[in-house]
Parts: C-alpha cells; sequence; structure tokens
C-alpha cells in the first residue's frame, strides 16, 4: 500500500496556486452495509405492504387468480420448455463428438 498520501488539485486549489491532499481511500474503512427498504422491515410490516399491492391490483382490474387448469398448463409449458433444452444440449454434444 502506498504510504504517502496523493494529490489532487481541487478548483479552489487551482484559483488559489495550491494542491489539496486527499483523504484515506475508502478501502481502508470497514463500511458495514445496513439494510434498506423491504429488507430492514420486520416481516409483518413487509407482509401488510405486500398484501395492500395485491388487493390494489385486483380492485383496478389488473390482478389475477390462476385457475387449477391455468397453473396446470403453465407448469407444463415450463417443464416442456426445460426438457427441450436438455434434449437439445445432448444432441449437440452427441454430434461434437
Amino acid at each position: 500500500m502506498n504510504a504517502t498520501p496523493t494529490t489532487r488539485t481541487t478548483a479552489t486549489a487551482k484559483a488559489t496556486g495550491t494542491t489539496a491532499v486527499a483523504p484515506k481511500a475508502a478501502a481502508d474503512k470497514t463500511v458495514t452495509k445496513r439494510p434498506r427498504g423491504f429488507a430492514a422491515m420486520d416481516p409483518a410490516t413487509q407482509r401488510r405492504i405486500a398484501s395492500e399491492g395485491g388487493r390494489a391490483s385486483h380492485q383496478s382490474g389488473r390482478g389475477h387468480r390462476f385457475t387449477s387448469e391455468e397453473a396446470r398448463a403453465a407448469g407444463r409449458k415450463g417443464g416442456q420448455a426445460t426438457r427441450s433444452t436438455a434434449t437439445s444440449k445432448t444432441a449437440a454434444s452427441k454430434t461434437a463428438e
């Protein structure tokens, strides 16, 4: 690590013809990150706010509740997409040999 402080010229230093010494690098400080937003809230508050959003979307007509048939079809479609990707990778590796 460089023990000598680095110098930089600031707008004030340019006007006066001097140089300013830069503070120590931010890497020298240990910064503890604190949770922000939803992560900082207790689970009950998170649940209350999220449920308000869900209720508002349904009241405005944008919400959707899956029927069991729709959920089954969506799951089938996802499984087929995953299966076809895995099959094409296997086929490509066999042709490369």
